[in-house]
Formats: structure tokens, sequence, C-alpha cells
């Protein structure tokens, strides 16, 4: 009887640090397959099938449908070039090229993966409407405030996440190599 009582507890044991374990490994983002460029990174596996199957957990769970390899590639950035958390209470200039695509967006989102809400009604860019520099670089200001030229309103009182989605680009068969993206400065913070 007291063998059956011990194998009964080592088994509650192992199923709470089972379930627990695999609760908090799906609440953070991918483990797997990161690929860090500056201050973005991406996940080239995660819409393909060679996803590991954290990722794939992850994604059933949150709902998200990554790009295809086929499709393109998103960067994901946290953290400006300095390596200081993103805030809406910040404003944030995004100074650079993408690397070569037929199309790329650049989106707000909040901390907890949402479209970041605005006044303005505008959560992104699109590379066909961006106002770019003679030599093909651009500016886009990333702040709670208005600002001139290409600006991307946030909200000041949460926590931001920028994503650079390139569709259709060599990167996707290719790898991301030495793919050169645009730098996050920090202007300032209120």
């Amino acid at each position: 009887m007291r063998l059956l009582i011990d194998l009964a507890i080592a088994i509650l044991i192992a199923a709470v640090v089972g379930f627990g374990s695999a609760v908090i490994v799906l609440d953070r983002d991918r483990l797997f397959g990161a690929v860090t460029r500056g201050e973005w990174t991406a996940w080239p596996d995660s819409g393909s099938a060679n996803a590991d199957p954290y990722t794939e957990a992850m994604l059933a769970r949150s709902g998200e449908v990554p790009l295809g390899s086929g499709e393109g590639l998103a960067f994901t950035a946290e953290a400006d070039r300095n390596g200081a958390r993103l805030s809406g209470r910040c404003s944030y200039r995004i100074v650079g090229q993408t690397p070569a695509a037929r199309l790329w967006t650049l989106t707000a989102y909040d901390g907890d993966g949402h479209l970041m809400e605005n006044p303005a009604n505008r959560t992104g860019f699109h590379s066909r409407e961006i106002l770019r520099r003679e030599d093909g670089s651009f500016v886009i200001q990333v702040s709670p405030h208005v600002e001139p030229g290409n600006w991307l309103p946030v909200e000041t009182d949460r926590a931001l996440r920028l994503v650079l989605r390139i569709y259709d680009t060599p990167l996707t068969s290719g790898g991301v190599g030495d793919a050169i993206l645009p730098s996050i400065e920090r202007v300032s913070c209120s």
C-alpha cells in the first residue's frame, strides 16, 4: 500500500511540474530559432514545417498566424538600440532602410500583442506610403505627440512592441544572413 501512495505522489508531482512548466513556456515568446539583427528579432521557421513543438503550441494557444516561409518574414522589436524597453511614454526615431522586398509594413502593438489604439486611428505604415530621403532611407517618428513627416502615434500608458513585416523577400529563402534593418533611437521620454 505504501508503494501505491508513493507512486501516486510521484505521479502528482510530475504532472504538476510538467503541466506548470508547459504553461509557463507557452506564455512566453518563441524559445528556439530566433535570429537577431540589431534591435529586431525574427523566427524564420515559425511559419514553416520546421517550427519546433514549443513554437507550434504557443502559436496554437495565442491564435497568431505567422507568415509562411514563402510569404515573408516578421521582425519584432521590444527595445531600442541601447537595449532600453520600448514605452508609449517615449518618442522614438526609426531610421534606415529595409532589406529588398516587394512590400513592408511597420505596426505598433501594445505589450499584450494587440494593435495600439490611438486618437489618430493609425497603427502602422507600409512601404508605398512612406516619405523617403533622396538616398531611399526613411525616418519614422514613433511618439505619443504629433510629429511632422512619417508619424506613428502610440498610447502613453502602454508598453510598446514594433513589428516590421517584410513581404516577398529573398530573406525567406536564403535565410536572414547579414540583413541590415532600421535602427530605433530614443529621442525623449515624458
